[in-house]
């Protein structure tokens, strides 16, 4: 599952795949996009709509995304400073930053990150790849293929748009 929730971050570039050449043929998906629905495949298979709080921002040629990678709330930390590495880990550790440049081409997003909360989702090399169906307002993004090679058992990630 984090690795499908790991995919929606990068799938959220996904959204900034416009440019002029779509522009005319396509509904642009620069702006703010807001995850609401994941359909998970393979073991354990299923459909995700109580998604947490997340937001995507596509500008041009970036995206910033920010997500919430649990099944329900986060524990409030009163005193982080206080807290357990339980406590910590519980309350930081499904929340997903990253943000990066995207390029589009044949169908296909190919996102690059350039910042993320975990060291290992960005540096030299790494990227996500993602096929992609925009529709007015709604965006299914869904991974291919990464550095690591072949995705297995996409998730697709469906998006609205917020502006």
């Amino acid at each position: 599952m984090c690795r499908v929730l790991n995919s929606i971050l990068a799938v959220t570039a996904v959204a900034g795949l416009s440019g002029a050449a779509l522009e005319s043929r396509s509904p642009s998906i620069e702006g703010v996009w807001r995850v609401v629905e994941v359909k998970t495949t393979g073991p354990g298979a299923r459909t995700i709509t109580n998604v947490q709080p997340n937001l995507s921002v596509m500008t041009r040629k970036h995206y910033s995304h920010m997500e919430i990678h649990a099944d329900g709330v986060r524990p409030s930390l009163i005193d982080p400073s206080k807290a357990s590495a339980d406590e910590l880990r519980q309350a930081w550790g499904p929340f997903v930053a990253e943000a990066g440049s995207y390029e589009t081409s044949g169908g296909n997003l190919v996102t690059h990150p350039i910042i993320a909360k975990n060291p290992s989702g960005m540096g030299q090399g790494v990227f996500t790849s993602y096929g992609y169906r925009i529709v007015g307002d709604t965006l299914w993004l869904t991974p291919q293929r990464d550095q690591r090679g072949v995705a297995a058992n996409p998730a697709t990630i469906k998006f609205t748009r917020v502006e």
